[in-house]
């Protein structure tokens, strides 16, 4: 492939993240839920820690997939998987059916994430791989932060044509994620064929004896934790703190994903004229300081500051520790995506914790649980080398 054409294939690569950012959704519709079924915090914290826990279970397998199928192939069948995730709510609206489309959407998550940052490594190779793998965090922002949009729009305006009320989001996405099926499936990638003997299971779990390779997957833990975190805690601090109702403080979602947008475009830029170390120094920092806010915060301003600041630091924190892992075992690329990709079970541990900690002092108790992961992020910058 010249690179020319290589420029040319990452456009379907780039609409896959974007179908990526559709398990973002969870965050505002566990709270539509909530309201709909009269559902507590540590229930409808159900929905988002289902999602994630897939990633527990399918991530290393998806990896080792990927080694007997391809990583492009592997992609298409996390396509396939989402959109019929995205199709199940359409049909129906019950706590049972939300649990099998959450449960699909994890799964097909699961696939996605572990196949298509090797995917994008394949076309654009090892240099810029950071800041590659962040402008594709930057279009799967956009993704995240249209998700309140169109849920607040199906929520507020009439909608006889459709009857699905906020869920009016699945039909546009289940839209989308089939464009993006079509396009990569026409859109010619060639891999290498693995020769030898393919990992096992405990080969890949071996990895994690590599301090980075573990330090990494500890990180990556921390970020889905804060990120799905404070995309479900945000508009309840809100309501509790501003007496919003869930309608208004559903904004709070989308500026949280607006400054990880942000964030994930000028991030694709510092990362290329700065040392990666400095840029996650930075990032952590001010996800610190918007922790203190959210605790002590009272008014409309300073929460929404504190959320602004914690979604621009949290969004290259993924991008920066996956690289670092990716770079550091370059022969066992597939198998180490797979154990990053595991890392985002830290979606299903931050939002029980957080749940039972909000039930029982309020969100500050969830801003506790966050504030801890933040904090093992300071301890993780030795780490960060390249």
């Amino acid at each position: 492939m010249g690179n020319q054409n290589k420029s040319i294939y990452l456009i379907p690569v780039m609409l896959c993240f974007f179908c990526m950012g559709f398990v973002d959704l969870v965050g505002i519709a566990s709270n539509y839920v909530k309201a709909d079924l009269g559902l507590s915090d540590s229930v409808a914290n159900v929905f988002p820690s289902l999602v994630f826990f897939w990633f527990l279970i399918f991530s290393i397998p998806t990896g080792m997939l990927m080694n007997k199928i391809g990583r492009k192939k592997t992609v298409l069948l996390s396509l396939i998987v989402t959109v019929v995730s995205l199709f199940i709510p359409l049909l129906g609206y019950s706590f049972g059916v939300m649990l099998a489309a959450f449960s699909l959407l994890g799964i097909g998550n699961a696939l996605m994430q572990t196949s298509i940052n090797p995917l994008a490594m394949l076309i654009i190779g090892d240099k810029n791989l950071a800041s590659t793998l962040t402008f594709g965090q930057f279009v799967k922002a956009i993704a995240s932060f249209l998700a309140p949009y169109l849920a607040m729009w199906g929520a507020t305006q009439a909608m006889p044509s459709f009857g699905y009320d906020w869920r009016v989001l699945f039909l546009v996405y289940l839209v989308v994620g089939i464009l993006a099926s079509l396009l990569l499936w026409v859109t010619p990638i060639q891999e290498d064929i693995l020769e030898g003997k393919s990992s096992s299971f405990m080969d890949c779990i071996r990895l994690l004896g590599k301090p980075i390779v573990l330090l990494s997957f500890l990180g990556i833990m921390c970020h889905v934790g804060i990120d799905v975190g404070t995309n479900t805690t945000a508009p309840k601090l809100l309501m509790e703190r501003v007496g919003m109702s869930l309608n208004e403080a559903a904004f709070a979602t989308s500026l949280y994903f607006i400054f990880r947008t942000v964030g994930a475009l000028t991030g694709s830029f510092f990362l290329r004229v700065m040392k990666t170390r400095w840029f996650f120094i930075i990032s952590v920092c001010l996800m610190a300081a918007s922790m203190v806010l959210m605790f002590s915060g009272e008014s409309k301003m300073v929460l929404y500051v504190a959320i602004a600041l914690v979604g621009y630091g949290n969004s290259n924190i993924f991008s920066m520790a996956f690289s670092e892992a990716l770079l550091s075992v370059p022969d066992k690329q597939n198998e180490v995506s797979g154990l990053m990709i595991m890392g985002l079970f830290g979606g299903t541990i931050f939002p029980l914790l957080m749940g039972f900690a909000s039930d029982a002092v309020g969100q500050a108790g969830a801003v506790v649980v966050m504030a801890i992961g933040v904090i093992y992020l300071f301890t993780y910058i030795p780490k960060v080398k390249h």
